[in-house]
C-alpha cells in the first residue's frame, strides 16, 4: 500500500481513478464518482481490486509527470534492459466509461506484466470472467467491464494476468470499458487516437485560463484538478474522489468525500472566476440553486453530485482500511447536521456571481429571500459548526459570522443591485449579529476570537473573519486572532482546524494539520501587511504537494506525509485563492472577484 502522495489522478469528468507510482490503479468507482468501487486496493489489499501494469519485478517508477495542461499521466521506469513509459488517461465521457493505458518502449527491451483484479461493490463481489472476441468480459449483476488488448491474458486465482515484452518504438494498448451488463459490448476504442483527442481536449481547456503570475503553474494544475473533480452532467464538484482515507493513521476519522459541500461555494466560484472559467462558475451556481431549492429549513450542508439529499452513512466491514484505519465508510451522516453557516455560504456565493457574472436581474433572488427569511429566525440557535463536529451543538462564532454575511449580502443586493427586499431590516440584523459576536465571541484578555461562545478554544475558521468583511484585515482584533492561531493552533507552522483534545467533536484521537486552513493563514497574514511571512508560508505549502502537484486534505508534520482524502478540492481552491491574492498584492472579500493581473510586481520568495 503506497503513501497517499504516491497517487496521481486521472478522470473523465464523471469519475476518477488513482494511479500509484508502482503502476497500479488502486481506486476507481464506475460509472460515477459516488458509485461502488471496482478497484478498492487503496482501502485494503490487492484482493479488493486493482490493475497493475508495470515492468516485471520492478518497483516504483523513476519519474512521472502530467503532460503540460492535461490530465494525461506519463510514468517511466528505468530497468537494466531498457526504459519504458506507461501513459494513463480517461477520455472525457462520450457515452461510455473508458480507462486507457498505453505502454511505450523508449529504449532497449523491457519485460512487462499486467494483473487485473476486478472486484465490484468495493471489493465484495468477484465477477464472472470469460473471453470474448475482443478480449475479456467480467460481469456481476448490473455491471460489466471489458478489457481490450492485443496482449494474451489468462485467468489465475480469480485474477487476469498477462506478460509481454515491449521494444523501443513499440506501443501496446490496453482499454478497460464499463457498461451495463444487459447491453452489448461497447464500441472499440483506439487507444492512440483517444490519447490524442484527450490531450487536445485538456489543452484547449487549459488555454482558456487567465491565471498569471509566478505561481501560475501551481494554480493551473490546481484548476485542472478541480475540473477533474467536476461531474459534467450537473456541474457539481466533489470534495474528493475518495472515501475513508484517514485524518489519523489507524484512527476512526475516515469519511466519504465523494459529495458536494455548500461550504465550498464561494471558494470554488472565486477560483474559477479568477482564471476566467465563467462557464464552470455558472454551472456550479446552477447546481447550487437546484440543490438548495425547496424548504429553506431543510437546507443541507452537502448533496450528491446530482443534487440528491439522502446520503445514508454505512460501514464496509470487509475492508480493513488504508493502513488499517477503520472503519471504511460510504455515505456521510454529516448531511443531516445543522450547520447555520451554510446559509451564509450560499448567499455569499450567489452575491459573488451577481457582482461578477450577471448583468440581468438575479433570477434566483426569490430563493435567496426565502433562505434569508428562514435564517432570520434560526441564527440565534446552536449548531454543529463548520467542521461537522459530532459532539453537542454550540454557538460557534464562525456560524454567527456567516449569518452576518448573509444579512450583509442580502442588504447589498437591495442597495446595490436594486432588488426588492427589506434592506433596513437586514441591515439592522447585520448590526445586531455584529455586536453579539464582538461581545460573546471575543476574548479580550487574550486578544482573540474563540471557537464558540463561552469557550476558550481556538478555531482556524476565525481566520476567515477579514475574508468575508466582518472586520478589516488590520483590525487589532483580527491581528490578535492571527497571533493566537500562530501561537496556539499550529504544528510546525501549519494550522490545525482546532485541537481535538480541547473540543468535544464526538471522536477519539487527533488529526493532521488542515491544508486549507494554512492557506487561510497565508491570506490573513497578507491582509495584515505581513507579506514576507505570507509568501514564506505559501511556498512551504507548495512544497507539500506530491510530485505531480496534488494535495490531500491534511498533512502529518511528524510523519511528514499527506493525510485524508485526495486530491482535496478545498486544498486546491484555497491554493488558487492565496496564489492569486499574493500575485495581485492585496486581500479581496469573498463576494468580490480576484483580478488575474497583478497590481504590483511579485516574484516567488519576494518579501514585498
Amino acid at each position: 500500500m503506497g503513501r497517499i502522495e504516491d497517487y496521481a489522478l486521472i478522470g473523465d469528468l464523471h469519475t476518477a481513478a488513482l494511479v500509484g507510482t508502482d503502476g497500479s490503479v488502486d481506486w476507481l468507482c464506475l460509472p460515477d464518482f459516488d458509485s461502488p468501487a471496482c478497484f478498492a486496493a487503496l482501502l485494503d489489499t490487492s484482493e479488493a481490486g486493482r490493475w497493475l501494469l508495470a515492468p516485471a519485478g520492478q518497483g516504483h517508477c523513476a519519474r512521472r509527470r502530467y503532460r503540460p495542461g492535461t490530465l494525461i499521466l506519463d510514468s517511466e521506469w528505468d530497468t537494466p534492459t531498457g526504459r519504458v513509459r506507461v501513459v494513463d488517461f480517461m477520455p472525457p465521457r462520450d457515452g461510455q466509461s473508458d480507462v486507457a493505458r498505453i505502454v511505450e518502449g523508449l529504449s532497449g527491451t523491457v519485460a512487462m506484466r499486467t494483473e487485473l483484479v476486478l472486484r465490484f461493490d468495493y471489493g465484495h463481489v468477484v465477477p464472472w470472467v470469460r473471453r470474448d472476441h475482443g478480449g475479456i468480459r467480467a460481469v456481476a449483476g448490473p455491471d460489466a467491464v471489458y478489457l481490450a488488448t492485443p496482449v494474451p491474458v489468462h485467468g489465475e486465482h480469480f485474477r487476469t494476468l498477462g506478460e509481454f515484452t515491449v521494444r523501443a518504438g513499440e506501443q501496446v494498448p490496453f482499454v478497460l470499458t464499463r457498461a451495463p451488463s444487459h447491453l452489448p459490448r461497447p464500441r472499440a476504442v483506439d487507444a492512440s487516437a483517444s490519447r490524442d483527442t484527450t490531450q487536445a481536449f485538456w489543452e484547449r481547456w487549459s488555454a482558456r485560463s487567465r491565471a498569471a503570475g509566478p505561481y501560475r503553474e501551481a494554480v493551473q494544475r490546481s484548476l485542472i484538478t478541480l475540473k477533474a473533480l467536476t461531474y459534467a452532467p450537473t456541474g457539481g464538484i466533489v470534495a474528493a474522489p475518495t472515501t475513508s482515507l484517514p485524518e489519523q493513521l489507524g484512527g476512526p476519522r475516515n469519511w466519504d468525500y465523494r459529495y458536494c459541500w455548500l461550504r465550498d461555494a464561494t471558494f470554488t466560484l472565486q477560483a474559477m472566476l479568477v482564471a476566467g472559467y465563467t462557464q464552470e462558475a455558472v454551472a456550479w451556481r446552477e447546481w447550487l440553486l437546484r440543490a438548495v431549492a425547496g424548504d429553506p429549513a431543510e437546507l443541507q450542508i452537502m448533496y450528491g453530485i446530482d443534487g440528491r439529499r439522502r446520503l445514508p452513512e454505512t460501514t464496509l466491514p470487509w475492508l480493513s482500511g488504508y493502513e488499517r484505519s477503520a472503519p471504511v465508510r460510504t455515505g456521510n451522516a454529516a448531511a443531516d447536521q445543522l450547520q447555520l453557516d451554510v446559509w451564509g455560504e450560499v448567499l455569499d456565493g450567489l452575491s459573488l456571481t451577481r457582482n461578477v457574472l450577471l448583468s440581468a436581474p438575479d433570477d434566483s433572488w426569490d430563493v435567496q429571500t426565502a433562505l434569508m427569511d428562514h435564517l432570520e429566525g434560526a441564527w440565534r440557535g446552536p449548531d454543529n459548526g463548520l467542521w461537522e463536529v459530532r459532539g453537542a451543538r454550540r454557538h460557534f462564532v464562525h456560524s454567527k459570522v456567516m449569518a452576518w454575511v448573509a444579512a450583509d449580502r442580502m442588504a447589498e443586493g437591495v442597495r446595490r443591485s436594486r432588488l426588492p427586499g427589506p434592506a433596513a431590516r437586514w441591515e439592522a440584523l447585520r448590526e445586531t449579529i455584529h455586536a453579539e459576536v464582538l461581545r460573546e465571541g471575543f476574548d479580550a484578555g487574550r486578544r482573540t476570537f474563540v471557537q464558540a461562545y463561552g469557550g476558550t478554544a481556538l478555531d482556524a475558521a476565525l481566520l476567515l473573519i477579514p475574508r468575508v468583511g466582518f472586520l478589516p484585515p488590520r483590525d487589532p482584533r483580527v491581528l490578535g486572532t492571527i497571533e493566537a492561531v500562530q501561537r496556539e493552533l499550529t504544528e510546525d507552522g501549519f494550522v490545525l482546524r482546532y485541537r481535538p483534545e480541547e473540543v468535544d467533536d464526538g471522536l477519539p484521537g487527533e488529526e493532521g494539520v488542515f491544508l486549507a486552513c494554512s492557506f487561510w493563514l497565508v491570506d490573513a497574514l497578507a491582509g495584515a501587511g505581513r507579506r514576507a511571512e505570507a509568501v514564506a508560508l505559501f511556498e512551504r505549502l507548495l512544497s507539500l504537494r506530491n510530485d505531480v502537484g496534488l494535495l490531500s486534505e491534511q498533512w502529518d508534520p511528524r510523519g511528514r506525509r499527506q493525510l485524508g482524502n485526495t486530491p482535496q478540492a478545498f486544498s486546491h481552491f484555497s491554493l488558487i485563492g492565496s496564489a492569486m491574492q499574493l500575485h495581485h498584492g492585496r486581500a479581496h472579500r469573498s463576494n468580490a472577484a480576484i483580478p488575474s493581473r497583478a497590481a504590483v510586481p511579485v516574484s516567488p520568495g519576494s518579501a514585498g
